[in-house]
């Protein structure tokens, strides 16, 4: 099922980043990190409306020159403690109580979330999570990819002292598992989308649990990316990674 584009889409892009000063402002491949998210929203199937929530200038100012409507977003929801959904929450809020977003905000329908650190994402992820969020009717859909190498499996414990390995889960490491072929398929999530309805943005589903992921809600979906299809900026190494890989991508990408 394939969705009419009236869901409004959020941009998060706080100034603050200790891993990586001004990332969402960094430039990638001739263009600021957040722009190529403003470009992917806007030219999402399903997405109608576009705003960024920052509280840094440089990215309010790219933000603007693309036509989107900037969010001033409070410093107690800027710090590297602010909740995901508090800033998306205030985002959609503001929006609601102002003369340009109050139409989308306050319709009732879709948020998608969507973080300015990642200035890679496979063409028609957004579309593909608001087509499961409408089409199964569940309370949200996020993005995960493989997780490959990193696989819970392989995880293991080291004595910080002694310098013992031991397995994280159980008595055998590894799981008797060598080769990567063999492990059982698992997921993590890669910042690419969320989707979810307002009620579920709002704490507003019945029986779910209390908690930093409560507004997911109860039906959780995830739509499956390609390893390595997302990037997010998270080292100096990401921010080399993403240019060389959108360097070499087609002008014209749908999203």
């Amino acid at each position: 099922m394939s969705v009419t584009a009236t869901a409004l889409a959020i941009i998060l892009a706080r100034a603050g980043s200790k891993g990586v000063p001004g990332k969402n402002a960094a430039i990638i491949a001739g263009k600021p990190c957040v722009l190529w998210t403003i470009e992917a929203a806007l030219s999402a199937r399903g997405v109608g409306s576009v705003a960024v929530s920052t509280d840094d200038p440089r990215v309010a100012s790219v933000a603007r020159g693309s036509g989107v409507t900037v969010i001033d977003r409070p410093p107690e929801l800027a710090t590297d403690l602010a909740r995901v959904d508090d800033a998306a929450r205030h985002a959609v809020v503001a929006l609601s109580t102002s003369a340009t977003g109050g139409v989308a905000a306050g319709s009732g329908g879709h948020v998608v979330i969507l973080y300015a650190n990642v200035p890679v994402r496979p063409p028609g992820l957004v579309g593909r999570a608001l087509d499961l969020l409408v089409s199964t009717g569940c309370d949200s859909v996020q993005s995960y990819a493989p997780a490959g190498k990193n696989h819970p499996w392989w995880t293991a414990r080291v004595d910080p002292v002694t310098g013992r390995v031991a397995s994280w889960e159980g008595d055998v490491l590894n799981h008797g598992v060598f080769r990567r072929q063999d492990l059982p398929p698992a997921f993590i999530p890669d910042g690419g989308v969320i989707a979810l309805t307002r009620p579920s943005l709002f704490l507003e589903v019945p029986g779910v649990q209390p908690g930093p992921h409560a507004f997911f809600g109860h039906d959780r979906r995830g739509v499956v990316t390609e390893e390595g299809s997302v990037i997010d900026i998270d080292s100096p190494t990401d921010l080399l990674v993403a240019d060389a890989v959108l360097r070499q991508q087609p002008l014209v990408r749908q999203h």
